[in-house]
């Protein structure tokens, strides 16, 4: 039976999503957001309708990670996003929750506070948010050298997630020169095929992001 994917092509978790789907050319029916009937059959299997959300057969796989998880144990391919050695599948496990905890959550508090009434927003909160953001590129700048990838030589679910996490980071809040292993290890995410592909639909969407995206990538 054919996996179907319900998720939206300008979403970080969807890319990440995307990202491992497309690292092992797995077949899938991809159902757009876009399209009202695709949104109510989401709210029908998930009401508090976050995505990406995967049905395969008749089961429902929510959470971006947790559907990495499942490809990997139930539709494997070639490029093996979780080693099977226990202990470097742990590694792949803590980068892949830095990306989404300490890059991808600061992120978002910064581009969803613009979507506030002016009122309503949350300047300090931003503030953090931001701090947050350079410990983090900080501490991946170290975490980084002598390294491939995230995690390691291979890339890995922690890749997914930090491909359409530094992504959006860096328009939200840029990266400067005092982080040159993350600014190369995001120009090399960008240049991998998957991420290159995920970038490329979600290309006439950019008009909607709130900060305005910048002319660039």
């Amino acid at each position: 039976m054919t996996l179907k994917l319900y998720a939206h092509p300008f979403s970080s978790y969807c890319q990440k999503v995307l990202i491992a789907l497309y690292e092992n050319d797995t077949p899938f029916e991809y159902l757009t957001l876009d399209d009202a009937k695709n949104g109510a059959e989401l709210e029908a299997l998930w009401p508090i309708k976050k995505f990406p959300v995967l049905v395969d057969g008749g089961r429902t796989i929510l959470e971006a990670s947790i559907i990495i998880e499942h490809l990997e144990l139930h539709h494997p391919g070639p490029v093996r996003l979780i080693p099977a050695d226990p202990r470097e599948a742990l590694d792949v496990r803590q980068m892949d929750r830095f990306f989404d905890n300490y890059i991808a959550t600061p992120m978002q508090k910064i581009v969803l506070d613009r979507l506030r009434p002016e009122q309503d927003r949350d300047p300090y909160g931003v503030t953090e948010a931001r701090s947050m953001l350079d410990k983090a590129y900080a501490w991946l700048d170290e975490t980084l050298a002598g390294h491939e990838w995230a995690a390691g030589a291979a890339f890995s679910l922690a890749d997914c997630a930090a491909a359409p996490s530094l992504f959006y980071a860096d328009w939200a809040h840029p990266m400067n020169e005092r982080f040159p292993r993350v600014r190369d290890y995001r120009r090399k995410l960008l240049a991998r095929p998957s991420m290159a592909r995920a970038v490329d639909e979600a290309r006439p969407y950019r008009p909607y992001f709130p900060l305005g995206a910048p002319d660039r990538d």
